[in-house]
């Protein structure tokens, strides 16, 4: 199932990934991304376009996955254009019954679309595994 609710602010986008990751949406997921939005989900590892985004968003949203962000997060917004900074901990029950636990600190821009919401421009989510 898909939300097509648009995101009202940075910290609501964020909101919505969370949601939508959770429940394995990944049309909703690639909703929040502009169609040429860039996504780095591993050090030079660069995904261009949603459609190039897909494969990864939907391997992630397979797990349903669970994040959480540490308090909100820092935003600057100059003229429709918002950098956000996250420390996020992402939590998911493996195939194997394993836990895969990650955590990091993002680093994402945001950009404000004509009709009001917001939107993903460049999605750096840079994250390292937990042990367990």
């Amino acid at each position: 199932m898909t939300t097509t609710e648009t995101a009202t602010g940075p910290a609501h986008l964020m909101s919505l990934f969370a949601a939508r990751l959770a429940t394995g949406d990944v049309d909703g997921l690639l909703a929040l991304y502009e169609p040429e939005a860039v996504f780095e989900p591993a050090l030079g590892s660069v995904l261009r376009g949603v459609e190039q985004i897909r494969p990864a968003l939907a391997e992630l949203a397979a797990l349903h996955p669970t994040i959480e962000y540490a308090g909100e997060p820092d935003c600057v917004v100059v003229d429709g254009i918002a950098m956000v900074a996250n420390t996020w901990t992402l939590t998911a029950r493996l195939p194997d019954g394993g836990t895969l636990r990650q955590t990091g600190l993002s680093a994402d821009v945001l950009r404000r679309q004509p009709d009001g919401s917001w939107r993903v421009l460049i999605d750096q989510p840079r994250g390292t595994l937990v042990a367990e």
